[in-house]
C-alpha cells in the first residue's frame, strides 16, 4: 500500500509539474499576443493622431468655423467698448419703438446714412428725419447680434423680429465719436428665404416696371 501510494505520489508531482508547465506555456502565450495587440494599439493611436493633426492642417474651412465661432462669441463676453456700442443699438430700437425723436438721432453721428428697405430709401439725417418724425415709429426687438471690432470701429448685424413685417435684419457701422459710439451708417432689410427668392425678386421686378 505503501508503494502504491509513493507511486501515487509521483505521478501526481508528474502531473502537477505537466499542468504547471502548459499554465506557464499559455501565460507566456498569452503575454505575446497581449503585447502584439499593444503594440497594434499604439501604432493605430499614432497613426490616428497623425490624421488628426494632417486633417486639421489641411482643413481651412474647420479652421475658419473655429475662427466664425470666436467672433459670434466675443458679442457675448464682450470688451467694455462692443458692450457700449451694444447698448446704443438696444437704444435705437428703444427710441423708434417710443417715437423719441430726439434721443433717436442723437445716437447717430451728423453724417450719418440711413439706408431703408426701398431701395430709393438711402437718407442723410435730415431727409431721414423728415420722414420719420411725422411717424409713430416703428418696433423691432433684438433677436440675435455680432459685432466685430476695429479700432475704433465697430461693424454689426442684427436680427429683429418687427410685429409688422416679421424677420428683419439690422447691418451697418458705428465709429468712435468724440469718446462715444456713434452709427456711421445703419441699414434695414427683410431677408428673403431661399426658396421663395425668384418669387419675391419676380413681383419686384414687376412692381418696378409699373
Amino acid at each position: 500500500m505503501l508503494k502504491d501510494t509513493h507511486a501515487f505520489a509521483v505521478k501526481g508531482t508528474t502531473v502537477n509539474r505537466a499542468a504547471i508547465m502548459s499554465r506557464a506555456t499559455k501565460a507566456s502565450r498569452a503575454t505575446c499576443v497581449n503585447r502584439a495587440s499593444l503594440g497594434l494599439l499604439l501604432s493605430a493611436l499614432m497613426l490616428g493622431g497623425l490624421n488628426v493633426s494632417a486633417q486639421a492642417q489641411d482643413s481651412p474651412t474647420q479652421s475658419a468655423q473655429t475662427q466664425d465661432t470666436q467672433v459670434q462669441s466675443a458679442a457675448t463676453t464682450s470688451n467694455p467698448d462692443q458692450r457700449a456700442a451694444a447698448q446704443v443699438l438696444d437704444l435705437l430700437n428703444q427710441y423708434s419703438s417710443d417715437a423719441d425723436w430726439d434721443k433717436y438721432f442723437a445716437l447717430y453721428r451728423k453724417d450719418g446714412i440711413f439706408i431703408g428697405t426701398d431701395a430709393s430709401e438711402r437718407w442723410g439725417m435730415a431727409e431721414f428725419e423728415h420722414y420719420s418724425r411725422p411717424t409713430k415709429g416703428w418696433r423691432y426687438d433684438l433677436t440675435e447680434r455680432h459685432l466685430i471690432q476695429h479700432g475704433d470701429v465697430i461693424l454689426f448685424d442684427e436680427l429683429l423680429n418687427s410685429p409688422a413685417y416679421g424677420v428683419s435684419r439690422g447691418t451697418g457701422t458705428l465709429i468712435k465719436t468724440d469718446g462715444n459710439w456713434k452709427i456711421a451708417q445703419y441699414h434695414l432689410s427683410f431677408p428673403i428665404p431661399n426658396e421663395i427668392a425668384k418669387q419675391i425678386t419676380a413681383e419686384i421686378k414687376a412692381a418696378n416696371k409699373q
